[in-house]
C-alpha cells in the first residue's frame, strides 16, 4: 500500500548557500505532509550547513560527510531514509507545492512503476523567468518507450526532482555509481526506468530547474568530467539496448553518442573514437550539430567541425577580453 506512505526526499548539498533555503522551503510547502528530508552536507566550505540548520522542522535530518561527491551523498541520504517512496532532489531546484501529493496519488498502490513530472528552467534566481519545457514524454509510457522518445533528439531530461520511486525499485536498480560525476543522473535514472513497469506522468507535478549557476556540476568540462559522461552514456545505452534493440532504440542511442562527440570535439580524441565505434554498431545518427545565430549560418558552408572551432575561438577571445 503506497497511499499516505512516508516519502523520503534525499538531498545532496555542496556549497549551495545561495539556493538551499528555497529548495528546503519548497519541501516544507508540500501539500503532502508525510515526508522526511535527508540533507547530506558534502563537505561544503560555505554556509550551506548553517542555513539548513535554521529550519527546525522535525522531519528534516542533516547529515555531514567529507567531500566525496554528489553520488556518495545521494547514496548516504538513501541509506539513512525510511520511506517506501523515494525522491532525490538537488539543493538548487524547487518543487511545486502539489508535486509529491499528486505523484503519490498517481502511483496509488503500484510499487512497480515510477511517477514523472513536468519541468522547466528558470534563471538568475528569478522564478519569473520560469518556462515549461514541453516534451513528447509528458504522458504515461512504458519505460523503454519513454527512453527512446526522450533520447531521440539527444537532449534528455532525467534530472533528480522529476521522479518519485518506490524503494524496492531503487534497491533493485542499485544505487548511484560513485565513480561518476558529469551526467551521473543519466546512468542512474536509466537503470531506475528499465527496472520499472510504467512511467506515470503526473500533470500537477512541476520541477523548477535552476539554470545558469556559476559552478554547476553539469558545466564541469574537465577530462575527468568527460570520462564520467562517456561512462554514463556507455552504461545507460547498454541498459536500454538490453531490453529493446529495434531501429528506434538504436537511433536514439546513436544520437546520444553523436551529441557527446559534438560536445567534446576537437578535444578528447580517444573518447571520440570510442564513441564512433559504438555508433558503427548502431545506426547513422540523425541529430544535427546544435547551434544558433551566426553559427547556424556558417554550418552549411563550413560543416560542423569548423563551425565548432569557430565557436571555441570566439569564446577564447571573449574570455581574454573580460579578463
Amino acid at each position: 500500500m503506497l497511499k499516505n506512505q512516508l516519502v523520503s526526499i534525499c538531498m545532496p548539498a555542496y556549497n549551495a548557500e545561495k539556493y538551499i533555503a528555497h529548495a528546503i522551503q519548497s519541501v516544507i510547502d508540500q501539500t503532502y505532509s508525510n515526508w522526511e528530508l535527508i540533507i547530506v552536507n558534502d563537505g561544503s566550505t560555505d554556509n550551506t550547513a548553517s542555513i539548513a540548520e535554521c529550519f527546525t522542522d522535525k522531519r528534516i535530518k542533516l547529515i555531514f560527510q567529507n567531500n566525496q561527491g554528489q553520488c556518495t551523498a545521494a547514496n548516504n541520504a538513501f541509506k539513512a531514509s525510511n520511506g517506501l517512496l523515494i525522491k532525490f532532489l538537488d539543493a538548487d531546484d524547487i518543487l511545486s507545492p502539489e508535486t509529491i501529493e499528486s505523484q503519490v496519488k498517481r502511483m496509488n498502490e503500484n510499487n512497480e512503476s515510477v511517477a514523472s513530472a513536468k519541468w522547466g528552467r528558470f534563471y538568475n534566481n528569478n522564478l519569473n523567468t520560469f518556462k515549461l519545457n514541453n516534451e513528447t514524454v509528458w504522458q504515461d509510457l512504458p519505460p523503454d518507450e519513454w527512453l527512446v522518445q526522450s533520447w531521440k533528439n539527444a537532449q534528455p531530461m532525467m534530472q533528480c526532482g522529476l521522479w518519485l520511486i518506490p524503494r524496492n525499485i531503487v534497491i533493485k536498480s542499485d544505487l548511484w555509481d560513485e565513480q561518476l560525476s558529469l551526467i551521473n543522473d543519466f546512468d542512474f535514472f536509466t537503470r531506475i526506468l528499465v527496472n520499472s513497469k510504467m512511467v506515470l506522468f503526473t500533470q500537477e507535478a512541476v520541477l523548477y530547474y535552476r539554470s545558469g549557476l556559476e559552478k554547476s556540476l553539469s558545466g564541469t568540462k574537465t577530462r575527468k568530467g568527460y570520462e564520467s559522461a562517456f561512462r554514463s552514456i556507455e552504461k545507460a545505452t547498454s541498459e536500454l539496448l538490453k531490453v529493446r534493440g529495434d531501429d528506434k532504440a538504436k537511433l536514439s542511442c546513436a544520437n546520444i553518442w553523436q551529441s557527446f562527440i559534438y560536445d567534446v570535439y576537437p578535444h578528447q580524441k580517444d573518447l571520440i573514437n570510442k564513441a564512433k565505434v559504438y555508433i558503427q554498431h548502431l545506426t547513422k545518427p540523425s541529430v544535427t550539430f546544435p547551434c544558433g545565430g551566426y553559427s547556424k549560418l556558417l554550418l552549411p558552408l563550413l560543416g560542423w567541425k569548423l563551425t565548432k572551432k569557430m565557436q571555441l575561438l570566439k569564446y577564447r577571445i571573449f574570455l581574454a577580453f573580460v579578463k
